[in-house]
């Protein structure tokens, strides 16, 4: 059994507690630990995607962005679910002087923290990325449209509909 000080008295923890404590760690542990691959995994993508900017295959990039969609949202759920767990685990260890307090959580946020900054740092970076590409092709579609050389939907003053289509050669 754990042992902790509180205001110099001491108590201990029953059965129970210890281990709806315990479920309580390991689930949060196992939360966050999803959470950091969720984040790792959407930092590659972010790199990934990066690549397709630059290349400018817009089939990839939609792919790259519905599966981005489909990570963030799955970094969303599982936050949902840390948000309240985080709060159990808060009110669990509340206490300053707690010898059962573990390392690992405080560890494990810290590593999930940096993993968001770089996230956000990537994906503005590529939304700028993406956001430069669309100028230039707005400017090619632009330039495309002022060339006079250009097959359009205007007609051909040879090929007009109004004419007919046979000469009389005789006379």
């Amino acid at each position: 059994m754990l042992v902790y000080e509180e205001t110099s008295v001491v108590s201990e923890i029953d059965s129970a507690e210890l281990a709806q404590r315990v479920a309580v760690l390991k689930r949060f542990k196992t939360l966050l630990t999803q959470q950091r691959d969720r984040f790792r995994s959407y930092l590659d993508l972010l790199d990934k995607q990066q690549d397709v900017i630059e290349s400018g295959s817009a089939d990839d990039l939609l792919s790259y962005v519905e599966l981005e969609e489909k990570i963030v949202a799955d970094i969303f759920s599982i936050q949902k679910v840390i948000d309240p767990l985080e709060e159990m685990y808060n009110s669990i260890y509340s206490h300053k002087i707690d010898a059962g307090r573990p390392d690992e959580v405080p560890n494990l946020k810290a590593s999930l923290d940096i993993l968001k900054g770089e996230a956000v740092m990537r994906s503005t970076k590529n939304k700028e990325l993406l956001s430069i590409r669309m100028m230039e092709l707005r400017s090619e579609i632009t330039a495309l449209r002022n060339n006079p050389y250009v097959l359009s939907n205007k007609r051909s003053s040879f090929g007009s509909t109004n004419t007919s289509s046979l000469v009389d050669l005789q006379g």
